[in-house]
């Protein structure tokens, strides 16, 4: 007949088995925890680079493109506004500068505007240049004194006095 273990020997190798198990089931998921936490903190430096990144380029947005562009629209805007009250060239010279200024930095600054603002900012743009052009001929053609009325683009190819008001209107 075989010999019982005692109940010495039956506590010592189940606490030793439970301890072995304990330690290699603890051993698992201490690397399952690491294996986590690792992604977890690869995925909060990706969204960190995105939120600098976003901020940024909202930042150089503000700065080098729309903060500019908001001045030389009010800019214009104060500009047209005296031009209807008293017909002055020398304030049609400042709306020139003006849309010079933000057709400028629409086209040097495209990279900045949002892309659901691209096809805009390409009408504004298309808008200035049919302007400038006009602006340039009468300017050149007439050599106007200060008083001389400035045609706003008309039938030369970006529609008509109203549409112009308008568009200004609609812009500032």
């Amino acid at each position: 007949m075989t010999e019982q273990p005692s109940i010495w020997q039956v506590i010592f190798t189940a606490l030793v088995s439970g301890t072995v198990v304990s330690a290699m089931l603890g051993l698992i998921f201490h690397q399952r925890l690491k294996s986590i936490e690792a992604r977890l903190n690869e995925e909060l430096q990706r969204n960190v680079e995105i939120f600098r990144t976003t901020r940024a380029w909202q930042e150089a947005a503000i700065s080098e493109l729309l903060g500019p562009m908001v001045m030389q629209f009010d800019r214009v805007k104060r500009a047209f506004n005296r031009y209807k009250a008293k017909n002055i060239y020398l304030e049609t010279k400042v709306i020139a500068e003006g849309n010079t200024s933000i057709k400028n930095l629409l086209l040097s600054h495209g990279h900045l505007i949002p892309a659901e603002l691209l096809d805009d900012a390409g009408r504004l743009v298309e808008h200035f240049e049919v302007w400038l052009e006009e602006f340039e001929r009468v300017r050149d053609e007439k050599k106007p004194e200060l008083e001389t009325q400035f045609v706003f683009a008309g039938p030369q190819g970006f529609g008509s006095r109203d549409n112009q008001a308008k568009i200004h209107s609609d812009i500032s």
